[in-house]
């Protein structure tokens, strides 16, 4: 390896706010203290987070990931949901086993959860914004009888959707959409239905709008825009569709060093660098070593918000204790 002075100069733009939020960060500490407090095994209804490393610690830890409750064996040990959210029947068919369970949903997901409640609980049929499949989406609709709720995943599904009463309608989104995408087809439902109802706060969560605006700023002129994420993280993926619009030559959304692109990373350009509301910091970290290793890299912060936002965990969790490497594993340091 040549010495510092002789390697390629890179300007990396790192985001700020980015990686983990605080209902990710509560959903993880959940399992965390819960085998703390069982032992192994802690079960996990499906991934609680949408990411492979952690999913990995924790399996690591002895928590055991199934995909329905029928994969849980009568052992009297606890169950965790997903900070995605269930629906309704979840929680009712862990209690009619007299299951000891844990529900990690963030409490932005149940506050959509809420927001759709209302909204049937004043008359109105429910238009959910979102994706199709995705657990959060499934977890939303779950909370309503079928008939009082409909997904409207693009402005086509605006123009298809036919209601029975034009005047009693009300929205809500997932949580995670592109700021941007969803402003065009709420616009759209407000433009054929004037008498729709929002909800009494936005239920686009507060991270994911603050990740989407430090890609914004950070954007315009990068060679290469780089988010860390899982390929199944809905506001991973979109950060980086926002990249691009926002003026990123390319954008990649990567797992870890192992899927950087390198033959997209110019000498003496400009990367940017941000990590999706589920990626802990230890994988960017390793990301900007490796550029260190092959550049002489110049950091530069853009910050757009700051986050002081927590989320306590349940009662029955709080006076478990954590070491040290608990927090950083927590934390996404470790």
């Amino acid at each position: 390896m040549p010495n510092s002075q002789a390697k390629p100069k890179l300007t990396i733009r790192m985001c700020e706010p980015r990686g983990f939020c605080a209902g990710v960060d509560r959903a993880i500490q959940i399992v965390v203290l819960a085998l703390k407090k069982h032992g192994a095994p802690v079960y996990v209804r499906h991934e609680i987070v949408h990411n492979r490393y952690v999913v990995e610690g924790l399996r690591n830890m002895g928590a055991v990931f199934v995909k329905e409750l029928d994969d849980v064996p009568d052992d009297g040990q606890p169950v965790v949901f997903s900070a995605h959210g269930v629906p309704k029947s979840v929680p009712a068919a862990a209690a009619a086993r007299e299951m000891l369970y844990l529900d990690a949903t963030c409490p932005l997901v149940s506050k959509v959860h809420k927001q759709a409640m209302l909204h049937v609980k004043r008359g109105r049929h429910v238009l959910l914004v979102g994706h199709k499949g995705h657990p959060e989406v499934i977890g939303t609709m779950g909370q309503l009888l079928p008939g009082e709720v409909t997904l409207i995943e693009t402005e086509d599904d605006v123009a298809a959707f036919v209601p029975a009463d034009p005047a009693a309608l009300g929205f809500v989104t997932q949580t995670t959409l592109s700021v941007d995408d969803t402003s065009g087809i709420i616009a759209a439902l407000q433009a054929r239905f004037p008498d729709m109802q929002a909800p009494s706060s936005e239920s686009i969560c507060y991270a994911t709008t603050n990740r989407q605006e430090a890609v914004k700023a950070a954007a315009p002129g990068a060679d290469l825009f780089i988010v860390v994420g899982a390929p199944n993280s809905s506001n991973s993926k979109r950060l980086v569709e926002v990249a691009e619009r926002a003026g990123a030559m390319q954008g990649a959304l990567v797992e870890g060093v192992a899927d950087l692109p390198w033959d997209c990373v110019p000498p003496g350009g400009v990367v940017a660098l941000s990590a999706g509301a589920s990626a802990p910091e230890i994988l960017v970290d390793a990301i900007v070593d490796e550029f260190r290793s092959r550049f002489e890299v110049t950091v530069e912060l853009v910050r757009t918000a700051e986050e002081t936002e927590s989320f306590p965990v349940m009662r029955s969790l709080r006076e478990t204790p954590l070491t040290a490497a608990d927090m950083a594993f927590v934390s996404g340091r470790n």
